[in-house]
């Protein structure tokens, strides 16, 4: 028969001898706990899944083992120690490590490597919360043998893998849970394959798989090195959690037992959970770090973690832009390195890293553009990073680009404003600008009247912008028209509070007058027609009986008046003078026009007051011209006369 001390066997081959040692503690909770072949295993690394989903982000790990040393006093000289938990070494002369190494989407997060001891401790992994993502606790042995232990992690979290080993004991001959299995209903007619590879035969355990409503399964038992398959097509009643027992039989003949199970849907791995474990009564924890990520008022970091460097060395994992503050040691012994590294002793640690988001301020200001001003406005409401606020001012925003969306005002119009940028410790501005919508109007009544009567001109400025906007009002009275009263006036105007001039003004003369508002630059116009000066007639006889006509009349034009002659005679005449004087000294004609009979052949010249035809044969002769003079209209009308 072998002997039993320090005899190199493969993991999970059959241990023989008398199986004398003391009873071991049970295995609370009963989980089977997981194992790491150091050498000749088809796993060369057991490998775990944690899946942080976003509510979850930042709830703490909690990932803790159990014995994760290899124990030499577990099994020594053949013989199990109290406690025996499955660990075993096949050759003691070479060293043997188990390493943890827990990554995520950012790389490597912890790890921690274990070497041989005489005890099976209880130990934290990692504590703290982790942002969303997938991460990988990967278990690594170098050596001959095979380290068991177990792990598990905080509610609401589960280790998961499609391929794991378990170490079964003879200590254990009562059915322990292996894994749990989630079968969805849109599994429903697809076929779930659970293999176990090196079981060493039916005398040694007996493996099976309980479904919803207790239905038992009895899976096939591998022999030594090979792998025994179960296929199950999915059925309706069996939508729900399958189990995973392993129970040692009585007739086994080794101490424990490496078992590797793999569960496939179709031929794709397809994973369940494992893990949890109770720790023996009156065990403490040991080498455990807490490690708080908070900002400078005490609350915790969003998204914030941490990561360990070896096995003394932790650093903060800061979101995006958050800047390092400081780092206190809160219990425990070590060193402050920096605000992001402190160096601590191995036991029970409490570390925390402080860190202040990144703040910057946004300034929102507005203007009311009206003229050449620029107006700053108080009160006008705008909306920016889901907040609604007026203007002007100041709030704390994380760095980036914020757009800025103005809210209306009546009497104006605004365009978006570019988003405001916002740097850590700096203050990005933004200016909304409102253009201001402003109307004139110049009212004249009567806007028909006699030479040089009075009118009023009634200038008035309105808006619909609700805050006071200053203004001028002033006009402008064309030649021929005038006034005694001012013809401006300053005053504030805005919506229902319209500003008003009112003018009397002479009018003399047909023309427009102009309103002007300052600073806007606007302009609006009103006309005033004078109605006609009047007319003159003469009427002449010469001999042999000819007779001859003039008739003048007068209009008022935009510039000077239109004069207009109308000779009629009955006889062929020579040299007719129109005799048309001038109103006043200073007066000219201008654009003298002729119609008459086109046999006539008049070519009509003006000498002094005079307009002299050469020869006129009977008919109708108009002559108009344009008179420029700065008389009033009730001095315009002269007196006409005829001579030849």
């Amino acid at each position: 028969m072998p002997r039993l001390s320090f005899l190199r066997m493969l993991p999970g081959t059959l241990l023989l001898g008398i199986l004398t040692a003391a009873p071991a503690h049970a295995q609370t909770g009963g989980i089977l706990p997981l194992v790491s072949v150091g050498q000749k295993w088809p796993q060369a690394q057991e490998t775990y899944v944690i899946q942080v989903p976003a509510p979850d982000a930042g709830k703490p790990l909690n990932l803790e083992v159990y014995s994760p040393t290899f124990n030499l006093a577990d099994y020594a000289d053949g013989r199990r120690g109290e406690g025996y938990f499955g660990d075993e070494l096949y050759k003691t002369n070479e060293p043997f490590e188990t390493t943890f190494t827990l990554s995520g989407p950012g790389g490597l997060i912890a790890e921690r490597r274990y070497g041989p001891n005489r005890a099976h401790t209880w130990e934290s992994l990692f504590s703290g919360g982790l942002p969303a993502g997938t991460y990988t606790l990967r278990v690594t042995s170098k050596g001959d043998g095979k380290n068991s232990f177990a792990l598990r992690v905080g509610a609401p979290f589960n280790l998961e893998t499609s391929d794991f080993s378990v170490n079964a004991r003879d200590t254990e001959q009562a059915p322990l849970l292996a894994a749990r299995l989630n079968v969805p209903a849109t599994w429903v007619g697809k076929t779930v394959s659970i293999l176990n590879y090196d079981m060493d035969g039916p005398s040694e355990a007996e493996s099976w798989l309980v479904r919803p409503g207790g239905t038992r399964l009895n899976l096939t038992t591998s022999d030594n090195g090979k792998t025994a398959t179960d296929r199950v097509t999915v059925t309706a009643d069996m939508v729900g959690e399958w189990q995973l027992f392993v129970r040692v039989l009585p007739t086994t003949k080794q101490y424990s037992n490496a078992i590797r199970y793999s569960f496939r849907l179709g031929d794709q791995p397809t994973p369940a959970r494992v893990g949890g474990f109770t720790p023996p009564e009156n065990l403490k924890i040991a080498n455990q770090l807490l490690v708080d990520v908070v900002d400078p008022q005490g609350r915790p970091v969003p998204g914030a973690s941490y990561t360990l460097v070896g096995e003394t060395v932790v650093r903060p994992l800061l979101p995006a832009g958050y800047v390092p503050v400081s780092s206190t040691i809160v219990q425990g012994s070590g060193n402050i390195v920096s605000s992001t590294e402190v160096r601590y002793q191995p036991g029970f640690n409490k570390i925390r890293f402080v860190a202040r988001p990144p703040e910057g301020q946004l300034l929102v200001e507005a203007v009311a553009l009206y003229g050449d001003q620029r107006l700053p406005l108080s009160g006008v409401p705008f909306e920016v990073a889901g907040r609604t606020l007026t203007t002007p001012a100041t709030l704390p925003l994380a760095p980036g680009d914020y757009a800025v969306v103005p809210g209306p005002l009546p009497g104006s119009t605004v365009t978006a404003p570019p988003p405001g940028r916002v740097s850590d410790a700096g203050t990005g501005r933004v200016l909304i600008e409102y253009r201001v919508l402003t109307d004139l109007t110049l009212v004249t009544a009567p806007d028909i009247l006699n030479a040089c009567d009075v009118t009023q001109l009634t200038a008035t400025a309105r808006t619909d912008f609700p805050f006071r906007l200053p203004g001028r009002l002033k006009l402008n009275l064309p030649t021929g028209w005038n006034s005694d009263y001012p013809l401006e006036i300053p005053g504030d105007f805005m919506a229902g509070q319209p500003l008003r001039l009112k003018v009397p003004v002479r009018v003399c003369r047909s023309d427009t007058a102009e309103a002007v508002l300052d600073p806007a630059d606007v302009h609006a116009t009103g006309q005033a027609r004078v109605r006609s000066p009047g007319g003159a007639n003469v009427t002449r006889s010469v001999q042999n009986g000819a007779r001859a006509t003039l008739a003048k009349s007068v209009e008022a034009a935009a510039q000077g008046y239109v004069v207009t002659l109308v000779l009629t005679v009955d006889r062929t005449l020579e040299n007719v003078r129109l005799i048309d004087p001038l109103p006043a000294p200073g007066a000219t004609r201008t654009g003298l026009a002729f119609q008459g009979p086109s046999l006539a052949n008049v070519t009509p010249r003006a000498e002094g007051d005079a307009i002299v035809l050469s020869r006129v044969i009977p008919g109708t002769y108009t002559l108009t011209y344009t008179l420029v003079t700065n008389e009033p209209a009730d001095r315009v009308v002269t007196a006409p006369d005829l001579a030849w």
